[in-house]
């Protein structure tokens, strides 16, 4: 990886005030770097010589007339307010390395504009409000920026120009430089969404509350409650990305049983970077007892034949919708009798819990169908005294069901994360909801509660629901789910 020439990376190599006065700021060196610094002649001939590459006739973002609406939406909930959004900025992960950017959700969910530093500000006005976008202009090529800044152009690539972040994105654009700025001087009250950019507000520190900033996450999230066209769309992109990653693991398992579970982590995180943004989580890649951990996410473990392999993972699009479906999968090919047992139990209950999927039902219904289910297993078994109601009321078949049964699917994984218990968990279920379906039951490897043979199982299977006028739909359902089909898949992709 090659060094920038300035290790600060400043914004500017001169600074404004001294360059209106034909004063240049000295060019601040990397400590170790190997230039003394740039010449005259060198300078002079950076400035020159670059041909005209602003785009111009851009077509909006797909996303631009959704985002308009979803814009028009947040300035009637909070009339004759100023409400600021940041998209965040980079984060350092070692010295002069930085973290690969994601833009913060409710920014994402209100522009379509991924990049880093960017503010939607929403600024009251005679009937509702008016949006300006401020970004991070082109680099300068006047002062050397985009050569210099470890942050421009030559560096890190090509970024839009305002003119041509107006034209995808619908809104007027302005620099974001100057945003802090204005900010301090603003009058009225002003809400906005914390913990992206920490110079933002710092600027409103004195004009914001937790409570009026609270009230705005919380409705950003609850606005995500319902998808509209455009997301459920994106979502089924990411669930069909994600069925072919889990088809390229399949095709490898052999190669994973000669390495590790690395193998299948980096084989799903080859699809989801190539039709994708990213993975949307962490890959949960869990063979053996590694699957009764319900975030194993370190993937280095054994891939052995006669074990399960739990698979949770989800590529996320790039508009960042993700999809999160779980398989579990006989590493083999074949479950054996007791695998083959816990994993039917576990199949049962996800139906039950599918079918309580509808416009109408109460949220918890899918999730109090599939736990009725695993509780009355748990009873058949030996492993519970029942009667089941009894299980259910002290809650003890969560030794061994231990998660609730899904949550809300979107931009997060765990979407929706901020709405108020009473729309979400207390909620009802509405056309455009989207949500998953993901029982499971795990029997610890050092469970003496249980027969030996149980010790080590995991299983868990998880689908993404889409909620429509008469039920939903299935969006993983290019998986399959039953033991029969799912030993048949395997053994038409490996040929």
């Amino acid at each position: 990886m090659s060094e920038a020439l300035t290790p600060e990376t400043p914004e500017a190599v001169l600074d404004e005030a001294a360059d209106e006065a034909g004063e240049e700021e000295p060019i601040k060196q990397r400590k170790n770097g190997l230039y003394p610094g740039v010449s005259d002649e060198l300078a002079a001939s950076m400035k020159s010589g670059w041909a005209d590459t602003e785009l111009r006739g851009l077509e909006p973002v797909a996303q631009a007339g959704y985002t308009a609406a979803r814009r028009a939406a947040l300035s009637a909930r909070f009339p004759g307010e100023r409400l600021v959004i940041p998209a965040g900025n980079l984060k350092t992960r070692s010295n002069d390395t930085e973290y690969p950017f994601r833009a913060s959700v409710e920014y994402a969910y209100l522009t379509g504009n991924l990049t880093e530093d960017g503010v939607l500000v929403l600024e009251p006005a005679t009937e509702g409000h008016k949006a300006t976008i401020y970004l991070l202009p082109r680099s300068n090529r006047e002062n050397g920026e985009f050569w210099l800044s470890g942050q421009g152009e030559l560096w890190v690539g090509r970024r839009h120009s305002l003119a041509e972040a107006e034209q995808l994105y619908g809104i007027p654009a302005s620099d974001v430089r100057e945003l802090p700025a204005a900010l301090k001087e603003a009058t009225g009250p002003v809400r906005v969404v914390r913990g992206y950019d920490a110079e933002i507000e710092a600027a409103l520190t004195d004009k914001v509350t937790r409570e009026r900033d609270d009230e705005l996450r919380v409705f950003l999230s609850e606005a995500r409650l319902v998808k509209d066209e455009f997301e459920a769309g994106e979502l089924q992109k990411a669930v069909d990305s994600t069925v072919r990653g889990f088809e390229d693991v399949v095709k490898v398992l052999d190669k994973a049983e000669a390495t590790s579970e690395r193998y299948i982590e980096g084989t799903f995180f080859l699809r989801a970077r190539v039709e994708g943004n990213d993975i949307g989580y962490g890959s949960i890649c869990a063979a053996g007892p590694h699957a009764c951990t319900l975030h194993w996410v370190r993937n280095d473990g054994p891939v052995r034949s006669g074990d399960l392999l739990l698979l949770d993972a989800g590529v996320e699009t790039h508009t960042l919708y993700t999809a999160d479906v779980t398989r579990t999968l006989p590493v083999n090919g074949t479950y054996t009798e007791i695998q083959k047992k816990i994993y039917d139990a576990v199949y049962d209950a996800q139906e039950a819990g599918i079918a309580a999927v509808r416009p109408g039902a109460k949220y918890r219904d899918f999730h109090d169908a599939a736990q009725h289910v695993l509780a009355e297993r748990l009873v058949e078994w030996g492993l519970l005294e029942g009667p089941v109601e009894r299980v259910l009321e002290l809650g003890l078949q969560r030794r061994w069901t231990l998660h609730g049964t899904g949550h809300m699917l979107g931009m997060d994984v765990h979407d929706c994360a901020a709405a108020r218990t009473e729309t979400y968990v207390e909620g009802t279920l509405e056309p455009g909801m989207c949500l998953t379906v993901e029982p499971g039951l795990y029997f610890q490897a050092d469970d003496l509660t249980v027969p030996e043979e149980y010790r080590g199982i995991g299983v868990r299977i998880e689908d993404d629901l889409l909620v429509t006028e008469d039920g939903n739909r299935n969006l993983s359902a290019g998986l399959p789910r039953r033991s029969d089909e799912v030993e048949a898949w395997m053994a038409s992709l490996k040929g």
